[in-house]
């Protein structure tokens, strides 16, 4: 069977709900209390893709906390692909994805220099208080080169899977796309897909 490895970083301001999403698609579990990432924490999710191929994935649950934003060329190298992830109902934590995503474009990147795919995650759609509209989401994702975006929410197990089977289907597409084995000239990477037709809802 073949193997594809993939490091996978999962990015966002703190408290936006990183490492809850990672343990509930890792460990199908959901837990009200998390300890603050402190650097890096690492996790490892095998996924069956078809009868002849399995994708291991190596997650990077990233600090959100300013002192760590130094460290992230480090930790960006040899990645993939990329969640950013905010709290839909805290504006805050939307703007700065637009930091996340510089920053991620600025320090890593595809050997033919294009930037590594990227979805955009508004965490916590089931709670009451929303902050950011579903059109400045679309509008942005699609501004900022995202592959698609998605409601989530981690408490409800809503997209959660759904939203990383997305990620990796565009990584393996655009590595395909990478192949040498190819002709030059059906060489085409391209991030806006078919999956940027807006964000699925999970409300």
């Amino acid at each position: 069977m073949e193997e594809h490895l993939m490091k996978i970083l999962i990015v966002g301001d703190g408290n936006v709900g990183k490492s809850a999403f990672v343990n509930r698609y890792v460990n199908g579990q959901f837990n009200k209390t998390y300890k603050m990432t402190v650097g890096v924490d690492f996790s490892v999710k095998v996924l069956k893709w078809s009868e002849k191929e399995q994708v291991r994935l190596q997650l990077w649950d990233i600090a959100g906390q300013e002192r760590f934003i130094s460290m992230t060329r480090i930790y960006y190298k040899g990645a993939l692909g990329c969640v950013v992830m905010f709290d839909v109902t805290e504006s805050s934590s939307f703007l700065k994805c637009r930091h996340w995503k510089q920053d991620l474009d600025n320090k890593t990147m595809l050997p033919n220099g294009e930037s590594i795919p990227c979805i955009l995650l508004a965490n916590k759609c089931d709670l009451p208080g929303r902050a950011v509209s579903a059109d400045s989401i679309d509008e942005f994702s699609k501004a900022n080169g995202f592959v698609t975006w998605m409601e989530t929410s981690v408490k409800e197990n809503k997209n959660v899977g759904e939203s990383m089977r997305r990620l990796v289907q565009e990584i393996l597409s655009v590595q395909s796309g990478l192949d040498p084995l190819r002709p030059q000239n059906q060489v085409t990477v391209n991030l806006d897909s078919e999956f940027n037709s807006g964000g699925a809802g999970c409300c």
